[in-house]
């Protein structure tokens, strides 16, 4: 590792930029992303992006909840990553990600994680991270399986996409089971 806490071999994660809003508006033009990480929304305009990317890129962590872009190292944007849910007190939060389709199964979507994970279990002191995933998610699924998360659960129909309901699939990792 680098002198970069936020690089790795394959991946930096960085904040948000005013230019990013690009990748953003792509996103909502490809329904199967769409539906694969939220729902399908109302199309939205370039300017509502430009000002919604223009926010965020001026916002400071609350309550270390936090978006970052996921470059690879030729500075191409390949995803996002985003943590929510954060409960300092009880030491768990969750995270959000999100991989343009060009760059699935290639290490950025794992490595990006183990980053944020060593930097919430490592430096901030929280105990647990816990996901949501589709059940139709397999490669989600499985990249977290590989990462040391356990099934802990599911919540039926808790998602509507394509005409069909999905459950979520509770996955939870500790602070121990990452390895620190």
């Amino acid at each position: 590792m680098g002198n970069n806490f936020w690089q790795g071999e394959l991946v930096r994660l960085r904040a948000v930029e005013v230019t990013d809003w690009q990748h953003f508006y792509a996103w909502n033009e490809d329904t199967y992303f769409e539906q694969t990480t939220h729902s399908i929304h109302f199309p939205q305009s370039q300017e509502k992006l430009k000002k919604w990317v223009a926010e965020v890129t001026l916002a400071e962590p609350n309550k270390d909840e936090f978006r970052w872009v996921i470059e690879n190292l030729a500075g191409e944007f390949v995803g996002t990553l985003n943590t929510h849910t954060c409960d300092p007190r009880q030491g768990t939060f969750q995270y959000g990600l999100a991989i343009r389709r060009e760059y699935w199964r290639q290490g950025y979507a794992s490595e990006a994680i183990q980053i944020v994970l060593r930097y919430f279990f490592g430096e901030l002191r929280y105990q647990k991270v816990n996901v949501h995933i589709y059940d139709f998610n397999q490669a989600s699924l499985d990249l977290h399986r590989k990462l040391g998360f356990q099934e802990e659960g599911r919540l039926r129909r808790m998602g509507y996409a394509g005409g069909q309901y999905f459950d979520w699939i509770l996955m939870g990792m500790t602070r121990e089971e990452f390895g620190l």
